[in-house]
């Protein structure tokens, strides 16, 4: 009877043990899919982009409901740490948030009160860099098209 138990229990274990390998390789080989949303918070839409060359994208993204910015720099491909930078500022309030450091998929968030305000973003990947100066501008002036013949 103490074999028939002993035998039971190896092979509960065993079983167990396959199974939680199974799980593991499953987890370590799906990748993240990394969003801006997924980075800065569900509330925040994408209202602009800039691709980092061929190695990824910055995002921005604004939350209406609190009127804050959120900037991200996602790599294309993630994998070996590497150089990645965000930041964001706002140039009539002088506010200012970014992040940098070696990052295997992103940098951020980065968040800024730009709410009514014209605002100043970018980032890199190893070493491309992209900036976008004074965009996004909540009051923006009415243009008048003028039909040229």
């Amino acid at each position: 009877m103490r074999s028939m138990r002993n035998v039971a229990t190896v092979g509960a274990l065993t079983t167990l043990a396959l199974g939680a390998t199974a799980v593991l390789a499953t987890t370590a080989s799906a990748a993240p899919n990394v969003t801006p949303q997924g980075v800065c918070g569900g509330a925040y839409k994408t209202v602009n982009s800039a691709p980092v060359g061929s190695l990824g994208t910055v995002y921005l993204t604004y939350n209406s409901a609190n009127g804050k910015n959120c900037v991200a720099t996602i790599r294309a491909n993630p994998g070996t740490a590497k150089s990645v930078s965000t930041y964001v500022y706002v140039p009539d309030t002088d506010e200012w948030a970014g992040d940098d450091g070696n990052y295997t998929s992103y940098a951020g968030p980065a968040y800024v009160y730009g709410k009514g305000h014209c605002v100043s973003w970018g980032g890199n990947i190893d070493n491309v860099y992209v900036s976008v100066e004074n965009s996004n501008c909540a009051a923006l002036k009415e243009h008048r098209v003028t039909e040229v013949r």
